[in-house]
C-alpha cells in the first residue's frame, strides 16, 4: 500500500548535510513506490510561539499569519513523517524545535504516525546526538499511536558535503525505499 510520507528538513544550508540525507530518504520512498515530499523549513515563514494560547481559543488559528498552518496540515495528512535536524550544540537546530514549539494546535490530530529521525553532526560518534534523538522521542510521544521506525545517523560530517561519502547516504535511501 502507498504511503504519504513527509519528509521534513531543518538544515538552515541548501545542499547541507541533513539536506542531503533527506534527499535520498525520497529518493528511496518514491522508489518503494510511495509518494514522498520534502518540506524545506528555511524556505517557510515560521515564527516564535508566543506561548499566548490563542490557537485554542481561536479553533486552532495561530495570531501568527505564516506558513505554519501549512505544515501542520500535512503532517497530519501523511502516514510517515521524516524529522531531519543537523545537530548544534548537541541539540537539535532552532528551525525544528520552533516547528515543533508551533504544532501545539494540532499535534493532537497526529496520530497513528510512523516515525523516522535524521540526525547529522560534525562529531563521530552516535553517543553524542543521542540528546537530540530524545527530543524527537519527547515530541513523538505526545502523538497518539506513533511508531518509531529507524534513525539516519549523519555522524562525522561537518562541511557541506561530507555526508556523500558517509554509509548514511545509503542507509537514507533503503530506509525511505522500505517503509
Amino acid at each position: 500500500m502507498e504511503k504519504r510520507i513527509l519528509v521534513i528538513s531543518s538544515s538552515p544550508r541548501h545542499g547541507g548535510n541533513s539536506d542531503l540525507l533527506c534527499d535520498q530518504f525520497v529518493l528511496g520512498a518514491n522508489d518503494g513506490g510511495n509518494q514522498a515530499e520534502k518540506i524545506v523549513l528555511r524556505d517557510k515563514e515560521i515564527n516564535f510561539c508566543l506561548a499566548c494560547d490563542y490557537c485554542k481559543k481561536n479553533k486552532g488559528v495561530c495570531i501568527h499569519n505564516d506558513d505554519v498552518p501549512e505544515v501542520i496540515a500535512k503532517m497530519i495528512s501523511a502516514d510517515v513523517i521524516v524529522m531531519a535536524t543537523p545537530v548544534y550544540f548537541y541539540t537539535m537546530c532552532g528551525q525544528m524545535k520552533t516547528l515543533i514549539d508551533r504544532t501545539y494546535p494540532g499535534y493532537k490530530e497526529m496520530t497513528n504516525k510512523e516515525v523516522y529521525f535524521i540526525v547529522t553532526a560534525a562529531v563521530g560518534s552516535k553517543g553524542a546526538v543521542q540528546r537530540t534523538i530524545e527530543e524527537f522521542r519527547g515530541f513523538s510521544s505526545l502523538l497518539s499511536g506513533v511508531k518509531e521506525k529507524g534513525i539516519v545517523y549523519g555522524t562525522g560530517a561537518w562541511s557541506i558535503g561530507d555526508i556523500k561519502t558517509s554509509k548514511a547516504m545509503q542507509e537514507a535511501y533503503e530506509m525511505g525505499k522500505n517503509v
